[in-house]
């Protein structure tokens, strides 16, 4: 038997992080939405 074990945790993102992948994920929607209507996507917000 080992004398270490390591248990696998998933990394902890900040809140700041999945704000912005929200955030990104919003625009990415709307970018595809605005494509298939043939307009050009508005870029930002």
């Amino acid at each position: 038997m080992s004398k270490t074990a390591s248990v696998a945790l998933a990394p902890s993102s900040s809140l700041f992080a999945r704000l912005m992948a929200t955030i990104d994920r919003l625009l990415m929607a709307s970018a595809k939405i605005s494509n298939h209507n043939g307009d050009l996507p508005r870029f930002g917000l």
